[in-house]
């Protein structure tokens, strides 16, 4: 028996349904949308032990020229698909008491620490709870400044001032007083503090634009900065040398700083303010969260591709910023993604070759410029015309 036309119409209509929505299911996604972080999965052939002695000691013969007595301080490891070609330890964690380094001491990552305010950001809007080109105002009800979005401060065109420098004036804060992170905020409506430029019409660096995002990760989620950062990354990618500093709780726990001479410096006012600094951790654990951000569970693709594109080409030059990651784009067409910091005596260099799938890390709490010379192991996997007189800030 022939059925009625509607009936055959509305099981052809059933059956194409069923039939596309099983092809565009993706397996994946509930682990994408979850707010943590995945471990990647991803299985790479083994590295051969020719292919890691051509690069050993190339890599080795580097870390000798760059830091080559124990009076160094440095934390160091070069990875490729998640192997480790190469790590190295030296000098102290500890000056005076003579505490080594060693592949578990945390040390203060500096403003590699945006990186991962970044992630937490972006895992954020890719699970609906905020938009990238949501407005600051919706969520900091007292914000100052009603043209701001959440992409403007992860890209650093807020036009917002340096915390670093108004806080400076006596007028403005009293620097025998610690101050965190919504103080900050208050300090900006309080004192009118005025844009430095108008939102959105140029890259202007700026440790304010992370200081706000950390606030606008507590308001999202409902936890403190470090609880939302060790439930999202920390914990569930095995980062057990991770954390966010304390300033009253660890102050004088964590592993001091040093300047170029020795002498340690002390902490002061500004210590206690977080996401645009103030993580510790390891070459290990960061490895683990570069190896995360770069696997299929980070993030949909279309959001994870606006964090590779540059945002700051108001004069056209090779450098640029994307969310959270700072970029080199070279008239090649290749592509040199990377974040460093500076705090203190602290300095930090992130490189990650996505191209490539190699990861670069080292880390120092003894002040030396040094560290940011990690860039130029890139030509050993890749086509990165680096210079030797290339140097690049924070």
């Amino acid at each position: 028996m022939t059925p009625k036309k509607p009936l055959f119409y509305i099981l052809l209509f059933f059956y194409f349904f069923v039939f596309f929505s099983c092809k565009n299911y993706d397996p994946n996604r509930e682990s994408i949308l979850s707010l943590e972080m995945k471990p990647s999965d991803s299985i790479f052939p083994k590295l051969t032990e020719s292919y890691i002695g051509s690069k050993k000691n190339k890599i080795d013969h580097f870390f000798n020229k760059n830091w080559p007595s124990k009076n160094n301080n440095i934390s160091f490891l070069v990875a490729k698909d998640g192997q480790i070609i190469y790590e190295n330890y030296s000098g102290f964690s500890d000056m005076r008491k003579k505490t080594p380094i060693t592949s578990e001491t945390p040390i203060h990552i500096a403003s590699v620490s945006k990186v991962l305010t970044a992630t937490v950001i972006l895992k954020l809007i890719n699970a609906g709870k905020i938009e990238l080109d949501q407005k600051v105002t919706s969520l900091l009800k007292e914000f100052p400044y009603p043209e701001v979005t959440i992409k403007n401060l992860l890209s650093h065109r807020s036009g917002m001032r340096n915390y670093g420098y108004f806080t400076n004036d006596k007028a403005i804060w009293d620097n025998h007083k610690i101050m965190n992170n919504q103080d900050v905020l208050n300090v900006m409506i309080n004192k009118k503090i005025s844009l430095e430029s108008k939102t959105n019409t140029k890259f202007q660096y700026c440790n304010t634009n992370y200081a706000m995002l950390a606030l606008i990760i507590e308001k999202a989620t409902g936890k403190s900065y470090p609880e939302a950062m060790k439930s999202m990354i920390f914990e569930p990618l095995g980062m057990k040398h991770t954390f966010v500093f304390d300033y009253k709780k660890d102050k004088n726990a964590v592993t001091p700083s040093y300047k170029v001479n020795g002498t340690q410096i002390a902490c002061e006012y500004l210590d206690a303010i977080y996401g645009d600094k103030n993580i510790y951790s390891t070459p290990k654990d960061l490895l683990k969260l570069d190896m995360a951000r770069n696997s299929k569970y980070f993030l949909m693709p279309e959001l994870r591709s606006k964090i590779y594109k540059g945002y700051s080409n108001e004069h056209k030059g090779q450098k640029n910023y994307g969310l959270g990651i700072r970029m080199i784009n070279f008239e090649t067409g290749q592509k040199f993604y990377f974040h460093n910091g500076w705090w203190h005596g602290n300095m930090s260099s992130y490189v990650t070759l996505i191209k490539e799938n190699v990861t670069i890390i080292a880390l120092t709490n003894k002040s030396m410029k040094s560290v940011y010379n990690v860039k130029k192991l890139a030509p050993l996997f890749g086509d990165y015309p680096f210079k030797v007189e290339d140097e690049f800030g924070e």
